[in-house]
């Protein structure tokens, strides 16, 4: 009879150690397992910081891009902006008239003070008035002139006015006396000028 429990006890107590053992396998495996599964996400995400970094220098490398193209147009316009007064500053008919506007400009501007000025009398309003319209005539005049002259085979001419004197600037290597009379009667036609106030010098 002890034998028996004595067997029975011995059992049960292998019985034990089998269970505790699959237990204690299982828990392994578990966190077997959990540290994997842990070493393959913090894989993942690596991954994923990785492509948000590329793309993130991609989107710089696009900007910087387009800083470049916009910076080289700016350049670029700049480098116009420059040659084109460039140009002008080397060419003395181009000048010459850009200095000439800026003359008629300032006077029309003074005038239109004087016009639009509550202290001034009413007589010196009438003077201003007569002188605006005196210098839009001229300007006209002028540039009708210009435009007639250059239909006659002249490659370039500016007038200068200096109240009743008109000189006349020519390009040209050589005006024959047919060439400066015809600028003459022109001139003379539409400045309302006499012959002799007109001055015509080469330019060469």
């Amino acid at each position: 009879m002890k034998n028996l429990k004595r067997n029975q006890f011995i059992v049960v107590v292998l019985a034990l150690m089998l269970i505790t053992a699959g237990y204690l396998n299982f828990i392994s495996r578990n966190e077997a397992n959990t540290q994997t599964a842990g070493i393959i996400e913090e894989t993942a995400l690596a991954e994923i910081g990785d492509a948000t970094l590329v793309s993130s220098n991609a989107v710089q490398s696009e900007n910087i891009n387009e800083e470049m193209v916009e910076n080289t147009i700016e350049t670029q316009e700049n480098t116009s902006i420059e040659t084109t007064q460039n140009t002008i500053e080397n060419d003395y008919f181009a000048s010459s008239r850009l200095e000439r506007e800026k003359m008629y400009s300032q006077m029309l501007d003074s005038y239109q003070t004087i016009l639009e000025s509550s202290e001034i009398s009413d007589a010196q309003k009438e003077v201003s008035q007569t002188e605006i319209n005196k210098i839009n005539n001229t300007k006209n005049a002028i540039m009708i002139a210009e435009n007639l002259l250059k239909t006659k085979d002249i490659e370039d001419i500016i007038l200068l006015v200096n109240d009743k004197s008109i000189n006349v600037v020519v390009k040209t290597d050589k005006l024959s006396q047919d060439k400066v009379a015809q600028i003459q009667n022109i001139v003379s036609r539409e400045m309302n000028a006499e012959i002799d106030n007109i001055h015509i010098t080469e330019y060469k």
